[in-house]
């Protein structure tokens, strides 16, 4: 969607982030954009029945319009960008570990085999869905030792991460080979989404 026509030239329409996710914030300024930030109250439940691509477009459409329903009255109107990520080994979704025991347990399925990392997506102006769709990132683990898996559980990092891993931190190490989207592994796509960003409007203020 392009700026909106009543815009000067040169002006940018606000960003609102509809996350709790350090990750996703220090991604988006580091795309050198300009940007406030509201943690969505969604319930980040599977439906019966649902795929996980499916289930992180639907949560990031709801996290965005959770977030954007309380900006109708801002003038500018906001773009509001969301985004919910799912780590997926063969037909199980891996969401983040409840303790240091559950983080291991996943750590040592993830290791030595490949997962896909699936990250919805969604932008909305008002209640104008201006973008929405998935990203998936191909990942090849390292085989890992009960032992290492342990000390990094310990070290609390791989505790509020999908799959129980950061590659963005110390769990890249673990990591043998990304195919496709790194940002996306973090927690969102921004190959995708900048340009998605700027063409409604959203510019960015560095570079």
């Amino acid at each position: 969607m392009p700026a909106k026509p009543h815009d000067p030239p040169g002006t940018t329409s606000p960003l609102v982030l509809a996350s709790s996710s350090p990750r996703r914030r220090a991604l988006l300024a580091m795309a050198g954009f300009q940007f406030t930030v509201e943690s969505p109250d969604v319930a980040e439940d599977m439906l019966d029945g649902e795929s996980a691509a499916a289930m992180v477009v639907r949560l990031a459409k709801e996290k965005a319009t959770a977030v954007g329903a309380g900006r109708l009255a801002q003038t500018p109107e906001p773009v509001v960008l969301a985004a919910d990520t799912a780590v997926v080994l063969g037909d199980r979704i891996l969401g983040k570990p409840g303790d240091a025991v559950e983080a291991v347990e996943m750590l040592l399925m993830l290791a030595g085999r490949i997962h896909i990392v699936i990250t919805g997506f969604a932008l909305l102006s008002g209640t104008e869905e201006l973008a929405a769709g998935t990203v998936t990132t191909r990942v090849t683990m390292h085989p890992v030792t009960h032992r290492e898996a342990e000390a990094y559980a310990a070290s609390g990092e791989p505790l509020d991460k999908a799959g129980a891993y950061a590659a963005q931190g110390d769990g890249a190490r673990f990591v043998a080979n990304i195919d496709g989207s790194k940002s996306n592994v973090i927690g969102l796509p921004l190959g995708t989404v900048v340009p998605l960003l700027e063409a409604a409007g959203v510019h960015r203020v560095r570079t």
